[in-house]
């Protein structure tokens, strides 16, 4: 194909995760715009080209479930449950979080992500405008919200403002620009959401055409308190509060009845983040029997205060362990845990047609792994290399949109040095 922008010539493996399953050896991909638009046998001619000789070709990872701004309180919370966690927390928030602090750290942790693979992330945090600024400022798909609290939390925003930022949050999308991505609106929990106003946000969500994010049953503490107020399971409460009538992906989900897979079914998506969950002592979350029910999993990090990184390379691992302990081995499919992290997660988020996927017409939100270290050959099984073997220090090159962000594993948008010193300048706060 003529006046292609980029092409991606003589990729080792090819992997595709589209719905064939189809994985390529010494393939090329050609790139126009921020398009997908071919996929070859033979290389490719461009404008500009990248030689993928020895290297492994994927979509981009999507992590279903983070708090990228916490990257300021890495190793923050240690030692403790849920509860403990939040307690410590909201705390040290108090002392340095505010819209510029915000946007500082998602920059540092959309840095971090884009470096190990990750080119999607649904993030949830306080200040929404400035997390996206800082985030679309790295180069990351950026899917966020406004967060909602019965109280005025770190944000010193009343309950009324809240709705009214809310309302205007399209608005604020546009203006800051970046990747394509869904509109969300994120009440934190049931446990800090009220009823009233859960349904209060299920019906502006209607209003604007969005979806939801909220933490549902990430350990039994949690179930046993909503169930103590209302008499209820997480999501029934929300099922009550007219919140399931929108597309929903649950944060950990980590007990959910059979009555609420029943519910939920069609109606939401979990995210599997099997580092926190077991940092946190929160469980261990049957994903084999979401799956199996037809539900949507997809792949997690969590906060970098409760797991410490935004890595979705042992996310992975842990997860194929998780399963192989719990179902056995033979359950536990290196492609499989590599399609959660790769298109299960597009579709939990709701992006499934943008990216996911290496095919015709999507987004060209790529990443290319390195093959040529120790520990990674020979190659014997493609997603056993994956999940098993491979780490975010493979990561050599990542697009988004078709721009490549990480280049020889630097940025191409972000000075680390100046970066590493608003950031320590910053943290100093914690510790004076």
């Amino acid at each position: 194909m003529a006046n292609l922008d980029l092409a991606i010539n003589n990729a080792r493996f090819l992997v595709t995760v589209d719905s064939a399953r189809n994985l390529f050896e010494n393939y090329s991909i050609g790139i126009s715009g921020k398009q997908i638009v071919e996929i070859s046998k033979v290389p490719l001619s461009a404008k500009n080209t990248y030689d993928a000789s020895d290297k492994l070709i994927a979509p981009g990872l999507i992590n279903t479930h983070t708090h990228l701004a916490m990257t300021l309180l890495r190793g923050w919370a240690e030692g403790v449950d849920l509860q403990g966690f939040l307690e410590k927390v909201w705390a040290a928030e108090g002392a340095i979080m505010n819209y510029e602090t915000a946007e500082l750290g998602t920059k540092l942790g959309a840095l971090e992500a884009l470096l190990g693979g990750t080119t999607t992330a649904l993030d949830m945090y306080l200040f929404p405008d400035g997390t996206h600024s800082g985030a679309v400022a790295a180069g990351l798909r950026h899917v966020c919200g406004p967060i909602f609290f019965d109280f005025p939390g770190l944000d010193g925003l009343e309950w009324s403002d809240r709705i009214s930022f809310a309302k205007n949050w399209p608005m604020k999308l546009a203006e800051i620009g970046g990747p394509e991505i869904p509109k969300y609106l994120m009440p934190h929990a049931t446990y800090t959401c009220s009823p009233e106003h859960l349904s209060e946000i299920a019906k502006l969500a209607e209003e604007i055409d969005s979806n939801i994010h909220i933490h549902i049953s990430e350990n039994l503490k949690e179930n046993s308190d909503v169930a103590d107020r209302y008499q209820k399971t997480p999501t029934q409460v929300l099922h009550d509060s007219g919140v399931l009538s929108r597309h929903n992906i649950f944060g950990h989900g980590v007990h959910l009845s059979d009555s609420d897979i029943k519910l939920i079914k069609t109606k939401a998506a979990v995210a599997h983040c099997p580092g926190s969950n077991l940092k946190l002592a929160s469980g261990i979350a049957d994903v084999t029997k979401y799956r199996s029910t037809g539900l949507t999993v997809g792949l997690g990090t969590d906060g970098c205060s409760s797991s410490n990184d935004l890595d979705m390379w042992p996310v992975m691992r842990l997860a194929g362990y998780l399963v192989a302990q719990s179902q056995g081995p033979e359950n536990s499919s290196g492609e499989e845990i590599f399609r959660m992290a790769t298109i299960e997660g597009a579709r939990a988020i709701g992006v499934e047609k943008l990216v996911g996927s290496i095919e015709l017409g999507k987004q060209a939100d790529l990443i290319a792994i390195d093959l040529n270290k120790p520990h990674l050959i020979p190659v014997h099984d493609v997603y056993a290399q994956l999940v098993y073997a491979a780490g975010r220090s493979d990561v050599c090159d990542v697009w988004v949109d078709g721009e490549q962000v990480i280049s020889n594993r630097e940025s191409t948008r972000l000075n680390f040095s100046e970066l590493r010193r608003e950031v320590m300048a910053k943290v100093s706060q914690l510790n004076g």
